[in-house]
């Protein structure tokens, strides 16, 4: 656990999950038990620095998180198998336990046209490898974007002290 949420108290650390889940202080401030006046309470903890270090960090971390699953999701998409799609053409009529079986992540669309024959369309590969590519590229812009608005809260709490 970082030094930071050692700091707060438990309706502090679940004030800032909630935030950074909701993006509201009113709600947040709900859900971590202030039930008099949420939207007072929610304004008067925004303006701890405590809190905004602290959401900044889940902020951060979450984004690292989903960015993480992304680059993971394109990875298996440029480079996964597709040998259970193939056999879902083979198969006539597929019970629900063959197709929690099959890793279909690669399909994109499935169709059954009158004609009887199921058509499968894959996710572009080289799209997939083409957004790998601009991730890695992108990823000191991304960084920069968390710096710039880190240092706007900062400002924000600092006015708001004096």
């Amino acid at each position: 656990m970082d030094l930071i949420s050692k700091k707060l108290s438990g309706k502090h650390d679940e004030f800032c999950r909630s935030f950074v889940c909701t993006g509201d202080p009113a709600v947040a401030a709900r859900r971590a038990g202030y039930v008099k006046n949420p939207d007072k309470a929610g304004e008067k903890l925004m303006a701890c620095p405590e809190i905004l270090d602290e959401i900044s960090r889940l902020t951060e971390q979450r984004e690292k998180m989903f960015a993480r699953l992304a680059s993971l999701g394109y990875q298996r998409l440029a480079f996964g198998n597709i040998s259970d799609a193939v056999s879902l053409l083979y198969i006539e009529r597929p019970t629900a336990e063959q197709l929690k079986a099959m890793d279909l992540f690669m399909i994109s669309e499935i169709k059954k046209p009158k004609d009887g024959m199921l058509e499968i369309k894959f996710f572009d590969r080289l799209k997939a490898l083409e957004k790998l590519e601009s991730k890695s590229e992108a990823d000191a812009g991304v960084s920069n974007l968390f710096d710039a608005i880190g240092q706007g809260a900062k400002a924000v709490s600092e006015i708001e002290q004096s």
